[in-house]
């Protein structure tokens, strides 16, 4: 097993198959305009699996599919046949917004993909709009509802930001009940492209309990994952949810991620500022053994703790300056797979 500085392993890997998005989310694009991956930059399917297989003989079970927005790469389905046909990987998943699931959950499923995880941070049309920049709520419930009907163990991710969003707690909660989904509130976080984060705008992990007992009554605690990132709870009639507290409480010493661009660098942490070129070595014919090695030494290395070293900067303020940003995309939360 490979194990890091701390003695955390390798187990998670997420995969970012494109840096675009048909959303432009307050929290993680805010900005007019964005610097994008070149093109012939970005890996095909066969470098993915062939990194995966690097991966995988290192300790990697887990994979999660993320972008940008994942239903934006063309022919999908294809990556993912080729991803399940890997036996260790006991975990193929993928985070979406849900705006194309419509027409891609069928294939999707058919070609191996396990689990799906939507993101919704309103229920309300105009609230989404200010949020997103784009009219598409309906057809991300829409999506929700699919999934739902097509997956086991549907999520739901809420970014929870106050004096934005914070009101709709327990409608949320109460929406993920009807469709046999588990929510998850996250905390805002100051990474990559959130530009315009503040303090002020956190909502605790204590908070948002407080929230969801005052509208459901006592919250007791239910099994959690190892190295899962979400603290789980259940309501009194059995209704689960989470919330990942990674801005006041971190879980970085469980964290057993890393995080593979689209265009084939590696990144051992969410706040991390440089990375591993892995595409460069793979097309200059570096062999599986030169890259497992590289892969190795920069693990085997890692001491990442990023989310836990902010938490004690004082005058906390967003992570990279606007500039700094559109000089290195790959600085950019939506980039990086989130």
């Amino acid at each position: 097993m490979l194990l890091d500085t701390f003695q955390r392993p390798l187990r998670n890997l997420r995969l970012s198959v494109t840096d675009r998005c048909n959303l432009r989310c307050l929290y993680c694009m805010p900005e007019a305009e964005y610097t994008w991956l070149p093109k012939h930059d970005v890996l095909s399917f066969e470098e993915i699996d062939r990194l995966v297989g690097i991966f995988i003989g290192l300790g990697v079970d887990k994979l999660r599919l993320t972008g940008g927005e994942p239903l934006l790469r063309t022919n999908l389905p294809v990556l993912v046949a080729q991803l399940a046909q890997h036996a260790s990987v006991r975990d193929l998943a993928m985070t979406t917004n849900g705006i194309l699931l419509g027409a891609f959950a069928a294939p999707l499923k058919d070609a191996g993909l396990k689990r799906v995880t939507v993101s919704l941070d309103t229920l309300q049309r105009d609230r989404f709009v200010r949020l997103t920049r784009q009219d598409e709520l309906t057809r991300t419930l829409a999506g929700i509802d699919i999934a739902a009907r097509d997956f086991p163990g549907v999520k739901i991710d809420t970014v929870v930001i106050r004096g934005i969003n914070d009101d709709e707690i327990a409608d949320l909660v109460a929406f993920a009940r009807e469709r046999g989904a588990e929510i998850r509130f996250i905390e805002y976080m100051d990474v990559g492209g959130a530009t315009g984060w503040t303090a002020q705008q956190v909502m605790s992990r204590a908070e948002i309990l407080e929230r969801i007992a005052d509208a459901f009554g006592p919250i007791a605690p239910a099994d959690k994952e190892a190295a899962a990132p979400a603290d789980r709870f259940r309501l009194t009639d059995g209704t689960p949810f989470g919330v990942i507290a990674s801005t006041t409480a971190p879980f970085c010493r469980d964290c057993d991620r890393a995080r593979l661009t689209a265009d084939g660098m590696l990144y051992t942490c969410l706040y991390a500022t440089r990375g591993l070129d892995l595409r460069g070595p793979l097309r200059a014919g570096a062999s599986d053994d030169e890259v497992r090695a590289l892969i190795t030494a920069t693990w085997a290395g890692r001491i990442d703790r990023g989310a836990e070293l902010r938490v004690g900067v004082p005058d906390r303020r967003p992570l990279i300056p606007v500039s700094t940003l559109k000089r290195d995309p790959h600085l950019e939360m939506h980039t990086r797979g989130g």
